[in-house]
C-alpha cells in the first residue's frame, strides 16, 4: 500500500489564499447588503406601496366650488439662477420648467453678486405667460421681493435700514431660513418661510450620504420618494408663526430653495484626466488616467472625447423642486403688484403638490351672504361659519390663535367658530396608514 501523499505547501497556500478570499468575499458582500438594507426595503416594498397610495389618493379628486371670485395662481418662491454663485440655471430654463410644471409665478432671490442686489439684472414681468418677479437673499435671511426697478441694495448695508429700504422701494421682505437667528420685531417684516425644503435636508442624519442607497437603486424608478424622505412637519416654523400672528399680521409661505446644485458629474479633458464636479458647480477631483485605467474608463463611459460629459446625477433637478411644494395665492390678475398684494395681504396657502395637487382647495368664511377668504378679516358674529374644502379626501385640523380646536375628516369641514381670534387651517392626507402634511392655509381673522 503506497504512503498517501501530503499536499506541497504551494498547494496548502494556494487553498487557504483561496479560502481566505472567499470569506474576505463573502464578509464584503454582507457588509454591503447590510449598508443598502434601507434602500432594498424603500425599492422593492416601501416606495412601490407609497406609489399606489399616491395614486388612489389622485384618483379620488372631486371639483371644488369658485373662490369668491378671486383667481388662483401657482407659484415658487425663493428660487435661484444663473446670477447666484451656487447655481447654473439660465432663465430660458427656468421658465421650461414653469411651462412643464404648470406654475404660474416665480418670485426669484438670487444672492447677492459682489454685495449687491441689483433688482434690473433678473427677468421680471411676463414671459411665455409666466410671471417673474425679482428678489434676492441677503444678510440676515432678509428676502425682498419685487423693489421698484433701477434699484441697488447693499448687503453691507444694517439690517433695519435695509428693511426700511426695501419697504420705501415697494418690496415686500420675507424672512427665508427661519431657523436661523431673526429680528422677528421688525416692522417691515411681511411674511416667512412655513417650509425650507434646504432645511429638511440639512436637518436628515447622514445629509446625502444617507440617502445614497435609495439614490443607487431607486433613482431611475422612485426618484419623487427619495426626495419625499427629508419631508418633516415644520413644528417650529409653525409655532413661530403662530405666536408672531398673535399680535400682528405675518403672511406664512413656503421656500422652494431652488439651486440644482445637489449632483455630480464627470468630463474627460486631455491630457488623459477626468474631472469630477459637483453641480454647484465645484471641482472636486481630478484623476489622472494610464495605461490600466484609461481602458477601464473607455468601457464604463464610451469614447474618451475632449470635454465630453462621462455621467452626470442631480438629486435637485429645478423641476422637482420646482413641483415639491408650491404657494397658491388668490388675486384678480396675474401682474406683480396683485401677486405682490395677495402676498402682503396674506390671500395665500402652501401645498406639498408632489403628494397631489392642492390647487382649488377652499377657506373661508361666511355669514350666509358675505365671504372673507384667508389673510382677509371679518368682523365676528354669531352667525358665522368657518369652511374649508378640499378636492382631496383629508383631515382638516381648525386651530385658533395656534392651538387645535377642531378635527374632521372628509371632502369638507364647516364649524362655528365661539368668539373672535384667528383662524387657520391645516389639512393632511393619509398615506399607508400615516397622515401627511398636504396643506397650511394663512389665517382669517374674526375681529
Amino acid at each position: 500500500m503506497e504512503p498517501i501523499k501530503k499536499p506541497s505547501r504551494t498547494r496548502l497556500w494556494l487553498r487557504w489564499t483561496v479560502r481566505i478570499s472567499a470569506a474576505a468575499l463573502l464578509l464584503l458582500a454582507l457588509a454591503i447588503l447590510f449598508w443598502l438594507r434601507v434602500g432594498i426595503y424603500d425599492r422593492f416594498i416601501r416606495f412601490p406601496r407609497e406609489e399606489a397610495a399616491w395614486q388612489a389618493i389622485r384618483a379620488q379628486r372631486q371639483p371644488v366650488p369658485d373662490n369668491a371670485g378671486w383667481r388662483e395662481f401657482r407659484g415658487i418662491l425663493h428660487s435661484h439662477s444663473f446670477h447666484s454663485h451656487d447655481s447654473e440655471v439660465p432663465f430660458e430654463e427656468i421658465l421650461n420648467v414653469l411651462k412643464t410644471t404648470g406654475i404660474d409665478f416665480i418670485c426669484l432671490s438670487d444672492h447677492c453678486v459682489e454685495g449687491r442686489a441689483d433688482f434690473d439684472l433678473q427677468w421680471r414681468g411676463l414671459h411665455d405667460g409666466k410671471l417673474f418677479i425679482p428678489g434676492f437673499e441677503m444678510k440676515e435671511g432678509i428676502m425682498p421681493f419685487g423693489v421698484a426697478s433701477g434699484v441697488v441694495l447693499s448687503n453691507r448695508t444694517d439690517g433695519p435700514t435695509l428693511a426700511k429700504q426695501i419697504s420705501e422701494n415697494g418690496g415686500l421682505m420675507f424672512y427665508a431660513h427661519p431657523e436661523e437667528p431673526r429680528d422677528w420685531d421688525r416692522p417691515e417684516l411681511v411674511g416667512m418661510e412655513l417650509y425650507n425644503i434646504h432645511t429638511d435636508f440639512k436637518r436628515i442624519g447622514g445629509g446625502f450620504s444617507r440617502l445614497m442607497p435609495d439614490i443607487l437603486l431607486s433613482s431611475g424608478k422612485y426618484p419623487e420618494h427619495i426626495f419625499r424622505k427629508i419631508s418633516r412637519r415644520p413644528v417650529e416654523f409653525l409655532c413661530r408663526w403662530d405666536d408672531l400672528n398673535r399680535t400682528r399680521h405675518i403672511t406664512g409661505i413656503a421656500g422652494n430653495d431652488c439651486h440644482q446644485n445637489v449632483g455630480f458629474r464627470a468630463f474627460y479633458t486631455p491630457p488623459n484626466i477626468i474631472r469630477i464636479e459637483d453641480t454647484s458647480p465645484r471641482t472636486l477631483k481630478e484623476l489622472k488616467l494610464n495605461w490600466l485605467t484609461r481602458p477601464i474608463a473607455r468601457l464604463l463611459f464610451g469614447p474618451l472625447e475632449p470635454n465630453r460629459k462621462l455621467f452626470h446625477f442631480q438629486l435637485d433637478p429645478y423641476e422637482r423642486m420646482a413641483r415639491f411644494v408650491n404657494t397658491h395665492v388668490l388675486a384678480q390678475e396675474l401682474t406683480e403688484p396683485a401677486i405682490k398684494e395677495a402676498l402682503r395681504q396674506g390671500r395665500v396657502f402652501v401645498g406639498f403638490d408632489m403628494l397631489s395637487d392642492s390647487s382649488s382647495f377652499r377657506w373661508f368664511a361666511t355669514d350666509g351672504t358675505n365671504r372673507t377668504v384667508m389673510g382677509e378679516n371679518a368682523p365676528f358674529a354669531k352667525e358665522l361659519r368657518l369652511h374649508a374644502a378640499s378636492p382631496l379626501p383629508c383631515r382638516f385640523t381648525i386651530l385658533k390663535d395656534g392651538n387645535a380646536i377642531q378635527q374632521q375628516e372628509g371632502y369638507s369641514c364647516e364649524w362655528t367658530p365661539p368668539d373672535p381670534g384667528k383662524y387657520r387651517v391645516e389639512a393632511e392626507l393619509k398615506i399607508l396608514d400615516e397622515w401627511v402634511p398636504w396643506v397650511y392655509a394663512n389665517p382669517i381673522e374674526l375681529r
